[in-house]
């Protein structure tokens, strides 16, 4: 006997031409997005789950620590500025980013990215 299907047949199936595979392609690579005002700006968020955020480390603007891959974080750039300044930021250092100075201060033999 085989296993029970969860899903009719069909569902699932979606081409990546279909007026709707932008929305598709925005979930699959992770979370949710919405627009937030922050520093009389529109910004846009995105919260990456950690499964989607493989691969590559990234260094948070807020505390300027590694976020490292598998690490659910947030992924925010401005509205005026595009897609090309995105900004990867922890979770809790997006949500504390009034009271985090951009002017942080490393070590001499701390690597400046």
């Amino acid at each position: 006997m085989s296993p029970r299907r969860n899903r009719p047949k069909g569902a699932g199936s979606t081409d990546s031409s279909a007026p709707g595979a932008e929305d598709d392609r925005a979930s699959r690579y992770g979370g949710w997005q919405s627009s937030v005002h922050w520093q009389g700006e529109e910004w846009s968020v995105r919260h990456v789950a950690g499964a989607s955020a493989q691969g590559k480390t990234y260094r948070c603007p807020g505390c300027d620590q590694m976020i490292p891959g598998g690490v659910p974080h947030v992924v925010a750039w401005s509205e005026h500025a595009g897609v090309d300044d995105r900004r990867h930021w922890h979770k809790a250092c997006w949500n504390a980013r009034d009271r985090r100075n951009p002017g942080v201060q490393r070590s001499r033999n701390a690597p400046r990215f």
